[in-house]
């Protein structure tokens, strides 16, 4: 295990020598793609085309990380420790960082007063946290997204989401939360203009609002604007913003309720992108719907579907996610692949060119298992 003068002596080197390429069983979490707000937290705002450290970040003391961030001047990420502490770095226009200042940095920071996490989202300019099976928010707050009560007012220290507690697992979409909670309910809060809170209405909400109907949910997923709910049997319901087919239902009209996603079954994972979905099945394959137009889906087309389809040759599969127009991929030899738009570096191989098929951006034997990206970024990340 490398002593707490190796570990800071390696932080100290990156940070004067500027971003180091990844190398198979590198220590840090990784980072490429768009920079210009220092959202890889290799303190530059430098854009990288291929994998670079994230500085101070290990990815042996990371739970989680969640890019969030609706376009350069916006985008941050956020960390959850194995300790329970959250860090923050990139974008602090909306405190999104929380530490009680609205200064961007190129390199993580402490989220101020937070210990105890158990999970964490980000959205478009705020960020959201379990603690106890309570959630705190913080950033952003245009449509009520922090649901303490109020609106229009960000906040760049965590506050307390109203009226919410035994929550066990969190998403983020641009300006809206999902949240389930132990008994397998679903509770959303903040903007709905096209349906994505599920609560029948287009009325956004600054206060948690049950999702009717949902009462055996496994898991919740969020794109920018719409919603996923994989249940305990292995069925995927979708709500909200329909016009790419992102809920699968064979529609491109939104709904403001719960609907069935077609043609899928047995899932045992649901990853929502900006505008596409992903489910991982039970027996390792994957399935796409939604908007396909930067080749996001990785089957060699740009042909977007209003209802799930087979994505070839992605086996082993342990982590997907998705942002604006390109999806990453980690898999059980420790690589990962990228595919989609890649106009900022955001698929890793070391060009700008996009591709509608799987590219390496971390070789087999790298140590990722998870990957990450916001709802409508440009950046990836890998731990």
């Amino acid at each position: 295990m490398r002593t707490e003068a190796v570990a800071l002596a390696a932080v100290l080197l990156i940070g004067a020598a500027g971003p180091v390429h990844a190398e198979p069983g590198d220590p840090w979490a990784q980072a490429w793609g768009m920079n210009g707000a220092g959202q890889l937290g290799n303190g530059t705002t430098q854009g990288q085309q291929t994998p670079s450290a994230v500085r101070g970040i290990a990815r042996a003391d990371v739970r989680e990380v969640a890019g969030g961030g609706w376009n350069d001047a916006s985008s941050f990420a956020v960390a959850l420790l194995n300790d329970g502490t959250v860090r923050a770095w990139g974008s602090n226009t909306t405190g999104q960082l929380g530490d009680g200042t609205t200064a961007s940095r190129s390199y993580a920071g402490t989220v101020r007063g937070l210990s105890g996490v158990s999970e964490i989202a980000a959205g478009a300019g705020f960020a959201v946290a379990v603690r106890g099976g309570r959630v705190v928010a913080w950033g952003a707050n245009a449509h009520g997204q922090l649901g303490d009560g109020t609106a229009a007012t960000p906040q760049n220290l965590p506050v307390a989401v109203q009226s919410l507690s035994k929550v066990k697992d969190v998403a983020a979409g641009c300006d809206h939360v999902v949240a389930l909670r132990e008994d397998g309910t679903v509770w959303t809060w903040g903007r709905n203009q096209h349906g994505q809170l599920g609560d029948s209405s287009t009325t956004s909400r600054n206060t948690p609002r049950l999702v009717p109907g949902l009462d055996d949910v496994a898991a919740v997923s969020a794109g920018c604007h719409h919603s996923l709910a994989l249940l305990a049997d292995g069925r995927v319901k979708a709500w909200g913003y329909n016009l790419n087919g992102q809920l699968g239902n064979d529609d491109t009209t939104a709904s403001p309720v719960p609907v069935d996603v077609r043609h899928l079954a047995d899932v045992a994972a649901v990853h929502a992108a900006g505008y596409h979905s992903f489910a991982v099945l039970d027996d390792g394959g994957v399935r796409a719907w939604g908007w396909n137009g930067r080749g996001q889906f990785g089957d060699g087309s740009t042909t977007s579907r209003t209802t799930p389809v087979p994505v070839p040759g992605l086996t082993g599969v342990t982590s997907m996610a998705g942002g604006y127009g390109h999806t990453l991929a980690a898999f059980d030899d420790g690589s990962v692949m990228a595919w989609g738009d890649n106009a900022q570096g955001q698929l890793g191989d070391g060009t700008t060119t996009s591709s509608p098929l799987p590219v390496t951006a971390l070789p087999p034997g790298s140590g990722m298992t998870h990957v990450s990206a916001g709802p409508s970024a440009y950046s990836s990340y890998a731990y």
